[in-house]
């Protein structure tokens, strides 16, 4: 990993740094915007930077999701957006973003993480495919294995099936 990167949470005053990273990371403003919606109207999110010095470099969100099946559904997190400056990328901040973001989720006791990304990247974090459980992305086209879950508490999806959903801000990135 790239020597000296210090992981902690989001303060206030990060956020023009996070939308810098974001921005930079995805070359576009979407996941920057979606980031900004999401910390104003979700108070449950987890927002974790890393820094480098004085630069920040990296960072990661995870946003209140649920699982919808019939007639009980569970609340957990999902993870989205992971984004790290371009000239640092495969040098593994990344995957101390989201270690340190599994470390805290765990701890505060919330029963599952879902993630839409690469299925050669996340299974080493303990992702698996959600349709081993019976659940599916509500995003139409997604490939199965691509859909992931992280579970904690495997007690609180007893029984549980069905759709998973991310906040409805993510709708608006494409």
């Amino acid at each position: 990993m790239h020597r000296n990167i210090i992981i902690r949470r989001e303060m206030p005053e990060d956020h023009p740094a996070v939308r810098r990273v974001n921005e930079q990371a995805f070359g576009r403003p979407q996941e920057a915007d979606l980031v900004e919606r999401l910390r104003e109207g979700c108070p449950g999110v987890i927002s974790l930077v890393a820094n480098a010095g004085a630069e920040m470099v990296g960072h990661i969100l995870f946003s209140p999701a649920v699982i919808e099946g019939e007639g009980r559904s569970t609340n957990g997190l999902g993870l989205a957006p992971i984004a790290v400056l371009p000239d640092l990328q495969r040098q593994g901040i990344g995957k101390a973003l989201i270690e340190a973001g599994i470390d805290k989720i765990r701890a505060s006791g919330e029963p599952f993480v879902i993630a839409l990304g690469h299925p050669g990247y996340y299974p080493r974090f303990g992702f698996v495919s959600a349709s081993r459980f019976g659940i599916r992305c509500e995003y139409d086209g997604v490939p199965d294995e691509a859909f992931m879950i992280l579970v904690f508490n495997n007690d609180a999806l007893e029984g549980i099936s069905g759709v998973a959903k991310y906040r409805p801000e993510f709708a608006d990135v494409t």
